[in-house]
Order: C-alpha cells, then structure tokens, then sequence
C-alpha cells in the first residue's frame, strides 16, 4: 500500500502553520496583499465562465490595492519621521536649559538676587503706564509708573522691593499692565521672563516642553523670545598707579594692565 507524504519529487514541502500564526491570522483585523491576492485567486476561481472578469477590471483593482498600501506606507514613514523630527527638537531645545525665555503670561517668579523682567504690549501708543506687582494672595506690593511709551513691547523690570523699599521673598508674583489707549483704560497682555530648569519630550501633539523656574511647563511654540542669562563677573576699580614707587610709564601701565585682567 503506497503512501502519501508532504515531500514533492522535487524537495519541495509545505509545513502546517504554528498554533500562534494561527491565532495571530485569525486576530487579524486588516487585509494585506496576500488577502488581495487570494480574493482575486477565488474571484477568477468561482468567474462565470461566459462572463469573465473584465482585464480592465482586475487591473484597476489591483491598482487600487497598490495605492491604499503605498499611502499605508506614507503614512507610517511620515509617523517615524515626526519621531525623528521631535527628538532633533527635543535636542535642539536642550540648548535652552540655563536661558531666560520670554512666554505669553502675567506669572513671574522672583528668584533670590535676580529681577523681575517683562514686557507688556500694545499695539497702540499707551498714556500712563502702569505695573501692578501682586503677591500670590492679591496683596499689592509694588507699582511700577512708566508714564507714556510707543506701541510695541515695553520692557519693565522689578528689582524685587515693596512700596517701603523692603526685598520681597523669592516666589511667585502676579504682574499687570494697565494704560491708557485712545483714552480709554485698557488692561494689557504682559508676557514675563522665566528660567529654564530642563526640558521633556511630551510625545503626541504637545511636542516639547519648558520646565520653568516656578512658572510650570510651557510648549517650546509658545516662547516668544530667548535670552542668554548674563554670566560676567564684576567689575572692579582698578587701582590708581602709584607715581612715586619708582616704576616706569610701562611698569606702571603693565601692573594695572594685570589688575584689569587684560
């Protein structure tokens, strides 16, 4: 009795699929190109033989196919490369952390031996310019008169002090900007300086973030301007060269050369 295997004359076998292929075929909730193909296998199977199927049919379905699979693919590159594009920004941002950046809001954090810096904008010319200070229970601490300025950004600056000239705690202050615009008192938009501490890759549509200094998270599209904190050292007086020790116009211009560091 002649019996019957899975090896061809050739060499050629076929192996029966893995429980797991088939539970992950059977979980499939997509069709590929090898689901495409094997309709068409059946549709040309099962064809009416006096009416088969239209060439130009079968080419525009496959057509058709091809182009739903190739946007498939677009679409996953555009999806790596927006991964990529965010990480690059992630990066770049990183060269943000140890800077001031300028964002749209009326909170400001007084830090200890820094001012507090701002601006407020108008895009009309301002009459009585004024700064309000608030601490964080609306107390008024400080106001800051800048009497008439131009339209545009006006930059205001708190060194920290109340009404009596005493330093305020380093924390969170509330800025507001009033003036008056064609006569009218307007309440204006501020935007304040804050420090940048770190920065996170928010993943999604948020992108990247800010972490500031007191003020919270803020969206890397929402700065409006970036800073260089000032790292120079101070600045002493030099020395006035003594004219009866006995140096030289030369000595005397090379030691206080060397007091001034140059």
């Amino acid at each position: 009795m002649s019996t019957v295997n899975n090896v061809s004359a050739n060499g050629l076998y076929w192996e029966e699929k893995s429980i797991s292929e088939k539970a992950a075929e059977a979980n499939k909730k997509s069709l590929d190109q090898e689901d495409f193909f094997s309709l068409l296998s059946q549709q040309l199977a099962y064809q009416d033989p006096f009416k088969p199927v239209d060439n130009a049919q079968m080419v525009a379905q496959m057509a058709s196919f091809t182009t739903a699979e190739g946007i498939a693919d677009m679409g996953k590159q555009f999806e790596d490369m927006n991964t990529i594009m965010s990480s690059t920004q992630a990066l770049q941002a990183s060269g943000l952390v140890g800077r001031n950046v300028l964002v749209p809001t009326d909170q400001g954090h007084l830090a200890e031996g820094k001012s507090l810096e701002g601006v407020a904008i108008s895009g009309q010319p301002m009459q009585n310019l004024t700064i309000r200070v608030e601490d964080d229970k609306g107390n008024l601490v400080k106001v800051i008169r800048m009497n008439d300025q131009p339209a545009g950004n006006v930059r205001y600056s708190w060194d920290g002090t109340n009404e009596a000239g005493e330093m305020m705690p380093p924390g969170n202050y509330k800025v507001k900007a009033n003036a008056r615009v064609n006569g009218e008192s307007v309440d204006l938009p501020t935007a304040n300086y804050g420090h940048v501490e770190s920065v996170s890759l928010a993943g999604g549509k948020n992108g990247v973030v800010l972490n500031l200094q007191g003020i919270g998270s803020v969206l890397l599209g929402d700065v409006l301007e970036v800073s260089q904190v000032g790292t120079s050292k101070p600045v002493t007086k030099p020395e006035t060269p003594d004219t009866d020790s006995g140096d030289t116009v030369e000595q005397a211009a090379a030691r206080l050369r060397a007091q001034m560091g140059i």
